[in-house]
C-alpha cells in the first residue's frame, strides 16, 4: 500500500529542514511525497534556493505522514488560520504527525503537541512550553505518533528514525548506506553542550531576534 507523505512548504523555509528528510523518505518503497503550499507557485528558501510545491492545501490527499519543517518564514504561519486549520485537518487522520527544527512550534501553535514530549532547535527550545508541549533535549523525540527533531541537520536522523518506524530497521539501514550517511564533522561544536560557552553566546545572539519574533507570534495565539 502506498505511503503518502505530506511535507509543508513555505517561503523562507530552511531548505535542509525539508530536503534532508525528503532525501530519506523519498527512498522508501511505494511512497508518494507531496510538497504542499497554498499555491503551486515556486517558493524560495531563506538562502534563495527555489522549491516547487506539487499540490495545494485544497488538492492534497489525506496523508499518512504529516511533516512540518522550520525556517525564518515560519513566524507569520504561527497565526495563519488557513495553515493551522490545514495541519489540524490532516493531523486528525495521519498515522504520524512530525516536524524538524522550529516546525515543532507550528505544530504546537495548531494545538497538536499538547501534552506530548517534543524537541526543536536548541535556541528555541524553551518556546515549546508555550505550545503546551513537554520539552525534551534529544536529537529525535518519539511520543506516540508525534515525532520531532532538533535543528536543521537533525532532519537526516529524523528521516531514518521514521523510515525504521514505518518500514523496519533493515530498510532504514539500507537507505543510510545508499546515501552514505556516515557523518564525520571536522569540529565537535554541533550542540550547545559541546561547543564553548563563547561560541554558544555568539550563535544565541545571532538567533535572538528570530527567537523573539517566534515568541511574540506564539503569545498572540
Amino acid at each position: 500500500m502506498t505511503i503518502r507523505v505530506g511535507m509543508l512548504l513555505f517561503p523562507k523555509i530552511t531548505q535542509l529542514d525539508l530536503t534532508a528528510p525528503f532525501e530519506v523518505l523519498s527512498r522508501l518503497p511505494d511512497v508518494n511525497v507531496s510538497l504542499i503550499w497554498k499555491s503551486r507557485e515556486p517558493v524560495f528558501s531563506s538562502t534563495g534556493l527555489g522549491l516547487v510545491p506539487n499540490t495545494t492545501f485544497d488538492e492534497a490527499p489525506q496523508v499518512d505522514v504529516l511533516f512540518v519543517p522550520g525556517g525564518y518564514g515560519l513566524v507569520p504561519l504561527l497565526r495563519d488560520e488557513p495553515v493551522l486549520n490545514f495541519l489540524r485537518r490532516q493531523a486528525s487522520s495521519a498515522r504520524y504527525v512530525t516536524a524538524v527544527c522550529t516546525g515543532s512550534l507550528l505544530l504546537g501553535a495548531a494545538g497538536l503537541l499538547d501534552g506530548y514530549r517534543a524537541t526543536t532547535h536548541w535556541a528555541f527550545h524553551e518556546l515549546l512550553e508555550r505550545c503546551a508541549a513537554i520539552p525534551v533535549r534529544e536529537r529525535v523525540v518519539v511520543d506516540r505518533n508525534r515525532i520531532t527533531a532538533g535543528g536543521v541537520t537533525a532532519g537526516m536522523d529524523f528521516g531514518l528514525r521514521l523510515a525504521a518506524e514505518m518500514c523496519g530497521e533493515q530498510t532504514a539501514r539500507a537507505i543510510q548506506l545508499g546515501i552514505e550517511y556516515d557523518p564525520e564533522p571536522p569540529f565537535d561544536s554541533g550542540s550547545p553542550e559541546r561547543a564553548s560557552p563563547e561560541l554558544v553566546q555568539i550563535v544565541r545572539q545571532r538567533l535572538e531576534g528570530s527567537r523573539r519574533e517566534h515568541a511574540a507570534a506564539l503569545a498572540e495565539r
